[in-house]
């Protein structure tokens, strides 16, 4: 198991220790009731407010289209963000429905003393850590470079300091809100910039601990079923041992009932997580188009350049983690009913045999996670996404010429 930071980990908890450890310090995994929960509520009104703000700042600004684009690609990031947010603690009770039952099959499956049971178990686990302190890190350097652009930007061409001195030109934003005071100069505009950085935190760290526990959770699902294939396919040994009609039966029925499991369970995060995924793919089809535009418009400074390539990559990588993993989901769900006829089926009797039948047909079930009703979270969505985008950019780009 890949272990970067004990402190994180939690044996009552051992596949998701990080991940909920995420979850309570960005307040979305929250005590039933006490301070702790308004405290962190108070904040999340406060997102939500401030993402008003954005909506509000968009209208003022909508006749500039650099500063339009500019503001849309963040504002819609942020409404994922609180959307997110609030509907992780709507839904609390079921995300915790989920987390128990991960927490309860892992714990069972660990105390085995099979080696190859924790040799899978390991694997994924191991696989999630790094994923989750990857994409923690890509977020953070994402969050850094929002919050360090105006600053860059500011340093990077002598001409717009002088503009800016010379009250010719505003000193540049991280992000783009209405304010009820002066943002542009002296007291006003440091604390917009204090605040923004704040709100890039929570932001961030709404994000990376979201996505991180959805694709763990997708990561633990395919580990299962690939689990449940050679559980399956080891009913019978390798044929030549005696296993007696109550021992089969009693087998057959594990499996079937852990199959079963797998899939209520499944459901669940998938009705969780299709709302938002919904939302998340027709905002993330704007945001990547909105992203190329600004990166290829003319004016646009080298560092802005960066600046938003990197926003870029982010965009697409958070998409492909969720396509990647969904699709995986659905590849191992479907492999689960090889393990039965794998095994030495033919070693058991008639009766045997048509419950082996029965549980090949509960096997031959897929699993997919989705966005909304419209659409499947797999790699081609992901690749219809980005040709989907590419063709606003070219639409747009068209336009301007």
């Amino acid at each position: 198991m890949l272990i970067l930071f004990p402190s994180l980990e939690d044996p009552e908890y051992p596949l998701l220790g990080p991940t909920l450890w995420g979850l309570q310090t960005w307040g979305m995994w929250q005590p039933n009731k006490g301070k702790a929960k308004i405290a962190y509520n108070t904040i999340h009104i406060f997102a939500i407010i401030f993402v008003m703000s954005q909506y509000i700042e968009l209208w003022y600004i909508r006749s500039n289209l650099e500063m339009a684009l500019r503001n849309l690609s963040v504002t819609m990031l942020s409404t994922v963000c609180v959307v997110k947010a609030t509907t992780f603690i709507s839904w609390q009770k079921s995300w915790r429905e989920i987390f128990e039952f991960v927490s309860l099959v892992e714990k069972q499956q660990l105390n085995k003393q099979s080696k190859k049971t924790k040799r899978i178990v390991n694997e994924y686990t191991k696989y999630s850590r790094a994923v989750t302190y990857f994409y923690w890190c890509l977020v953070t350097a994402t969050v850094f470079t929002v919050i360090l652009a105006p600053l860059v930007l500011y340093f990077s061409s002598l001409q717009r300091r002088e503009q800016i001195r010379n009250g010719t030109m505003a000193y540049p934003e991280i992000m783009s809100s209405w304010t009820p005071f002066d943002k542009t100069r002296g007291f006003g505009y440091w604390t917009i910039v204090v605040f923004h950085s704040l709100i890039c935190f929570y932001g961030g760290g709404i994000v990376a601990t979201y996505d991180s526990n959805a694709v763990v959770l997708m990561s633990f699902f395919a580990g299962q079923f690939e689990f449940l294939r050679e559980k399956c396919a080891d009913l019978f040994g390798n044929g030549e041992e005696f296993i007696s009609y109550n021992t089969a039966v009693k087998r057959i029925k594990e499996c079937h009932h852990h199959h079963v499991l797998l899939i209520k369970y499944s459901k669940i995060l998938n009705s969780l997580l299709s709302p938002v995924m919904f939302l998340y793919v027709i905002i993330c089809s704007l945001m990547i188009c909105a992203s190329a535009v600004q990166l290829t418009s003319e004016g646009t400074t080298t560092m802005q350049q960066v600046w938003i390539a990197e926003y870029l990559v982010a965009l697409v990588a958070q998409l492909f983690l969720y396509c990647w993993h969904s699709n995986k989901v659905l590849y191992m769900s479907l492999k689960v009913d090889e393990g039965v006829y794998t095994s030495a089926w033919w070693s058991q009797g008639v009766r045997i045999r048509r419950s082996i039948v029965l549980l090949g047909g509960q096997l031959n079930k897929s699993v997919i996670f989705t966005a909304g009703p419209f659409t499947k979270l797999t790699v081609a969505t992901f690749v219809a996404i980005l040709k989907g985008s590419y063709s606003y950019y070219t639409l747009l780009s068209k336009r301007e010429d």
